[in-house]
């Protein structure tokens, strides 16, 4: 039996795929750094989490970001990386969404700092445990830390100032 897509969830369908396409993009310029290399991409991650929701922002983030991985020759990192960065679409929209935080861009920080701690904590198990670099993973730590900052503070003021332009309507 053939469904017909309702307008929202289409819309919604294009805007993740646009948004998986940005987070490639974003995550494709980077600067080598360690075992892997800081990106922009985090912040793509958590902007498509805020506005796309929980669900549509991890598909966006794990999608993209897996794709990244894919093209930039890291394939051993394609299955970490959907999981981790779509992890962290999900608690930052979850977050943003529930905080008790009045103000939003205090909430949204709140939010990109819990996605991005899972992105840290994600890649070091990741390493340490089933690449087996042991105690060796803890040196991609401060680059991790680096770029999650990074994510964060573009993050939330690419947020802030999209939802502050007059033309903006909720995705």
């Amino acid at each position: 039996m053939h469904r017909k897509m309702n307008d929202k969830t289409l819309k919604k369908l294009v805007y993740s795929a646009l948004f998986a396409a940005l987070t490639c993009c974003a995550t494709m310029l980077r600067f080598p750094a360690g075992i892997g290399y800081i990106h922009a991409g985090d912040a793509v991650v958590l902007l498509g989490a805020f506005l796309l929701g929980p669900w549509w922002g991890a598909f966006a983030a794990g999608l993209g970001s897996a794709m990244a991985d894919l093209l930039a020759g890291y394939a051993l990192y394609v299955p970490a990386t959907f999981i981790i960065k779509a992890l962290m679409a999900l608690a930052a929209a979850f977050i943003l969404k529930r905080a008790a935080i009045k103000k939003t861009a205090v909430k949204a920080a709140a939010a990109g700092i819990a996605a991005e701690l899972i992105m840290v904590a994600g890649y070091f198990c990741y390493d340490c445990f089933v690449l087996q670099y042991d105690l060796a993973a803890l040196g991609d730590i401060p680059t991790n830390l680096i770029q999650a900052a990074f994510g964060v503070v573009a993050g939330v003021f690419l947020y802030g100032a999209i939802i502050k332009s007059p033309n903006f309507k909720e995705i």
